[in-house]
């Protein structure tokens, strides 16, 4: 075994090391803050306690997405998934965008999958249609927002449309962009540069991207949780409430709501459920469309990959096409 090969394995073992040392580390700190003692301030215990409320319920969701980059980095055989995409680059980012039908991660989990995807070659845009449309276009949101709602006032249809409208307008825009490695940060460049020279068997490479992901992700994870329990602390809700109160401003209220709140696709339909008697049917769907895609956990997840000036885009984007849907669909109901 040469030198060069024993420096690498050992430093794989460190990194390994280290990242589970920070995962245990995480959640025996999230497990002994979980009840805040009565020193600390009220309104620093409740941002501690929504913020670790966030971490907990977002971690198994990242988990699950590092070991499908996985599978789709080391284990699927080359060629066996873009056989089956179509040629036009309109067609794949539409089939793109349905792939959460067939993996339903919420929107943390399906970070890590993205870069897995990227890692294997697909482009930019058509990873961001797939990144996207897959928080709201699977079968537990479906589930759970028909759950809720039922098909009252639209809001189901309006939110599984809407979602597959603005991935793929997102897809369309950014396809545009005259050199896709400029959306992307010099780290994922350079993590998509040691994953293309790492050799060794499926086993190996599986531990070192295992190792890349969850350094990449996990810093972002708990600085996205920490910062969506101090928003909610900071920012009145009743403030929201009483601009809900009026239709002209209840969507860009529900708006603020939604990237504040910080919820998994999986389950904010029943708390969206909580402000239907006072608020209208299209900033319920504004809700539902924004949150999943751009609430501040799931911008500092996409941080560690894309770049300020693309997050800048898409919360434009995601925003004011969900203005014009809650729009159409306070009309309409």
């Amino acid at each position: 075994m040469s030198a060069e090969l024993r420096t690498t394995r050992s430093a794989q073992r460190v990194g390994l090391g280290v990242g589970l040392g920070v995962l245990v580390v995480g959640v025996l700190v999230a497990l002994a803050l979980w009840t805040p003692g009565p020193s600390l301030p009220t309104r620093a215990q409740d941002g501690l306690t929504l913020a670790i409320s966030v971490l907990i319920e977002s971690l198994p969701f990242v988990m699950l997405g590092v070991l499908l980059s996985i599978i789709v980095q080391v284990w699927v055989p080359p060629g066996a998934i873009e056989r089956w995409m179509p040629r036009r680059a309109w067609a794949r980012r539409a089939v793109l965008s349905l792939l959460g039908m067939l993996i339903p991660v919420c929107e943390c989990g399906n970070v890590p999958f993205a870069r897995g995807l990227m890692m294997r070659g697909f482009g930019v845009s058509e990873t961001l249609t797939f990144l996207i449309a897959a928080p709201i276009v699977n079968p537990i949101v479906i589930i759970t927002t028909h759950q809720a709602f039922g098909f009252d006032d639209g809001i189901l249809i309006a939110r599984l449309v809407g979602g597959f409208l603005i991935a793929n307008l997102i897809g369309w825009l950014y396809s545009r962009h005259p050199n896709a490695s400029d959306m992307l940060t010099d780290r994922f460049l350079a993590t998509c540069e040691i994953v293309e020279t790492e050799s060794g068997g499926k086993g190996r490479r599986s531990l070192a991207q295992f190792v890349v992901e969850l350094r990449a992700v996990m810093p972002a994870l708990i600085i996205g949780s920490a910062l969506a329990g101090a928003v909610q602390v900071l920012v009145p809700r009743d403030a929201l409430l009483a601009i809900g109160s009026s239709p002209a401003l209840s969507i860009l209220a529900m708006i603020a709501l939604a990237m504040i709140v910080s919820i998994c696709s999986n389950v904010d339909a029943f708390f969206a459920l909580s402000f239907a008697s006072t608020f209208t049917p299209g900033s319920i769907v504004a809700f539902l469309l924004v949150g999943p895609l751009v609430d501040v956990k799931m911008l500092a997840l996409l941080r560690t990959t894309f770049r300020t000036k693309v997050l800048v885009g898409l919360v434009t984007i995601v925003v004011l096409s969900a203005i014009a849907i809650g729009g159409v669909v306070n009309l309409l109901a």
